[in-house]
């Protein structure tokens, strides 16, 4: 055999390998691709974590990284799923991936309620000249970190960003208004005892309250006219005040359980009837 004879050889040889090595890559991919779309995500993680050991070229490298973490987020390991996120971003090429990316950590910061986080990296979207043409997206998600944060009307602010006639737009103003104000509840009872649970609709525990603080509250001034001062300053100690500061925080426990109800019946519209992108 020739020396020519013996490179060509060795050339097919090399070429015929790096075409079995795509081939097993492409069908290891396939693989993986099938366990994740089968919600088979552990295998699925298995996988494409075998695949990068093998892909010594990065061909799949940035994709297998993203549908790791896309795992990870639906299996509920948050802390798993911005590592590999990360890793997909620092990986990507094109500059539309690296937007969606960043959305993506973006979504994980509001489910676990990590909003200093979410609103930091959201801030830094805003500021980035790449993403001008995105300010809709991104105060969209702005919109539902707030959600999450319980602050309906910052939500309201944001959506209506986008249109004030946008569903979220409509749904956060309702839920705002609807909420109580825990700061008002508390004056009111201090005012009148009783009130703060007359405005947020307990109208027999207000009655409780108004009827035993007036009870304990008339015993005392009595007691003191009739100059018996030490069983007057019993009651309106041992008493009245127990019954007056269960009052004050009856007004408050009310109010923010009102306004737990209310957000919680939005989340759950949202959960079930809300056919747009969610986090």
């Amino acid at each position: 055999m020739t020396l020519l004879n013996k490179y060509l050889l060795i050339l097919l040889l090399y070429a015929g390998n790096i075409s079995f090595s795509q081939d097993y890559l492409e069908e290891q991919f396939d693989l993986a691709k099938k366990l994740y779309d089968e919600e088979n995500y552990f295998d699925a993680i298995t996988e494409f974590k075998r695949l990068q050991f093998f892909d010594t070229s990065n061909v799949y490298l940035s994709v297998s990284d993203e549908l790791i973490a896309q795992a990870y987020k639906n299996g509920g390991k948050f802390n798993e799923a911005i590592q590999y996120f990360t890793l997909a971003e620092i990986n990507s090429k094109n500059s539309d991936d690296i937007f969606r990316i960043k959305i993506e950590i973006v979504r994980i910061n509001i489910l676990k309620r990590t909003t200093g986080n979410a609103l930091r990296l959201l801030d830094d979207l805003i500021k980035d000249e790449r993403w001008s043409n995105k300010k809709d997206e991104i105060n969209y998600w702005c919109g539902w970190t707030y959600i999450f944060a319980d602050e309906w009307d910052k939500a309201t602010e944001e959506f209506s960003k986008i249109s004030p006639d946008h569903e979220l737009t409509l749904l956060c103003e309702k839920t705002n208004n609807k909420k109580y104000s825990v700061a008002f509840a508390k004056i009111a009872s201090i005012i009148l005892p009783g009130a703060g649970q007359f405005y947020t609709g307990n109208y027999i525990n207000g009655l409780l309250s108004l009827g035993w603080c007036a009870l304990w509250g008339y015993i005392s001034v009595n007691a003191l006219i009739e100059e018996r001062v030490f069983d007057g300053l019993v009651v309106a100690n041992f008493l009245w005040f127990r019954f007056y500061r269960g009052n004050l925080e009856n007004a408050e426990k009310f109010a923010v359980e009102k306004n737990l109800q209310i957000s919680n019946e939005s989340l759950d519209y949202l959960q079930h009837n809300y056919k747009g992108t969610r986090p």
